[in-house]
């Protein structure tokens, strides 16, 4: 199984040393975000977790820790950098700031293990077409020898934006293509390998990959691992990735950025915050009477013959 830290929250940055403590005990709880009494048991062990998934917008508070989860565990980290301000990005380290720490990680897990994401891509009228293009071409030129690739998205039109973001302008397809059009271009320039992430839109006239942005193969190739044939069922519209079990919380990022679809608002983020305890198997809180303890579903994905064959 592939195990996902941050897709529901930024656990490097917010929530570092309980990450740590938990690979270190070896276990985590994750409560169901549906079914709140119902607790996920995982297994956080080299022969139960087939690869660990980072994604995260400052990996600074665990940059020195990281080895100890690095050193067993097969890896992929995504370091989301935008050209966005503190308008946007409350509590998102600055881009200069964002890339140095981009160059040190990459130099402890290597290139091949690290993806740049440049997304969601959005449009106001403080981040135009031509702020992108120009930002973009910036961080290319800067990231590209430290990364595998580079993963761009446009933004979600969820409902909550029009309270969180009423500043946005809608992309219109015209927008899209202008900006997939000049991204290709300069990650061409630049030797840089990028796909695009969540949509069925075929920009590969501009130099864009179609595909996940987690896929089994993206994995293969970092880790030197053999996974079956397995199909890429996604986690929504338009996704392609392999199917992860995120151990993170809903509501609890506290990077405050509005645009996030994992906070209702960074109110409740705040709030709930104040209930996360480092030494807790659960993110946020401990487990209480009418709480149902249930083992995940740990398959494996690698293929044992193949593996077993080259080593």
């Amino acid at each position: 199984m592939i195990i996902n830290t941050g897709a529901r929250t930024d656990t490097v940055q917010y929530f570092s040393q309980w990450l740590l403590k938990r690979f270190e005990e070896g276990f985590v709880y994750s409560r169901n975000p549906l079914f709140p009494n119902k607790v996920i048991r995982y297994e956080l062990t080299p022969d139960k977790v087939d690869c660990v998934i980072f994604c995260s917008k400052n990996y600074q508070p665990i940059i020195n820790d990281i080895t100890k989860i690095t050193d067993k565990f097969n890896t992929y980290f995504y370091y989301t950098i935008t050209p966005y301000g503190k308008d946007i990005e409350p509590n998102v380290p600055t881009i200069e700031n964002s890339v140095e720490t981009l160059k040190k990680l990459s130099e402890i897990v290597g290139k091949q293990r690290l993806a740049w994401r440049y997304d969601p891509v959005l449009l106001t009228k403080n981040y135009t077409i031509e702020t992108h293009i120009k930002a973009f071409d910036k961080m290319a030129k800067e990231i590209s020898l430290y990364v595998d690739r580079c993963i761009f998205s446009f933004v979600e039109m969820y409902k909550k934006l029009e309270v969180n973001m009423p500043e946005i302008i809608p992309l219109t397809d015209s927008d899209k293509n202008i900006i997939a059009l000049n991204l290709g271009k300069i990650a061409k320039k630049y030797n840089l390998n990028i796909q695009t992430c969540a949509t069925n839109t075929d920009y590969t006239e501009y130099g864009i990959h179609n595909s996940g942005c987690m896929t089994l193969d993206i994995l293969d190739n970092a880790n030197g691992v053999k996974f079956k044939n397995l199909k890429h069922k996604g986690t929504r519209k338009h996704c392609h990735c392999i199917e992860s079990r995120d151990i993170g919380a809903y509501d609890t990022c506290l990077n405050g950025c509005k645009y996030c679809y994992a906070n209702k608002n960074p109110k409740i983020a705040q709030k709930n915050y104040k209930f996360h305890n480092p030494n807790s198997p659960l993110l946020l809180g401990s487990l209480v009477e009418t709480d149902e303890i249930l083992l995940g579903a740990q398959k494996s994905f690698i293929d044992k013959k193949i593996q077993q064959k080259l080593f």
